[in-house]
């Protein structure tokens, strides 16, 4: 039967005991994920005034070509007018499209009134919208004639 000899590796206990915490890759790799968390949400909740106009100038444009389908179809003439704290669309019922900006910091500049139908071909128009919040930008709403109305931003 085979003896064991003290010292001996079957029968020694661990000569060296694991340090217990994190290694300090460990720490790096939660730290950038935290980091990078951190980035996502915030670029998911900002709302900058410069992204509401868009969305105002978008909103806008859909407004046109709804308002222009409307009097397309019932033959009556829509004009879009700029009024104080929003506007107005003469020749269609009240509420058949919304009156007011999404902001109250938005406005137009100029104020030309759009003609937005009956007839298929149109003039060629645009209206420039601006917001309080950032006052050196702006936007045009435009279109041909033909085309749908787009948002581009005004020449100089």
């Amino acid at each position: 039967m085979p003896t064991s000899v003290p010292g001996s590796s079957a029968t020694a206990a661990p000569s060296r005991l694991r340090a217990s915490g994190f290694t300090l890759i460990e720490l790096m790799v939660v730290v950038a994920i935290i980091a990078i968390a951190t980035a996502g949400v915030s670029f998911a909740i900002r709302d900058s005034a410069a992204a509401q106009l868009d969305r105002e100038a978008q909103r806008l444009s859909a407004l046109f070509e709804s308002a222009r389908a409307q009097s397309r179809t019932s033959g009556v003439a829509v004009v879009w007018h700029p009024v104080d704290g929003g506007f107005r669309f003469d020749g269609l019922p009240d509420k058949a499209l919304p009156d007011h900006w999404l902001s109250s910091g938005t406005y137009v500049q100029g104020g030309p009134a759009i003609v937005l139908g009956p007839e298929p071909i149109i003039g060629r128009q645009s209206v420039v919208i601006a917001s309080t919040a950032v006052p050196q930008r702006s936007l045009r709403i435009e279109t041909d004639g033909l085309r749908p109305f787009t948002v581009t931003e005004p020449t100089p």
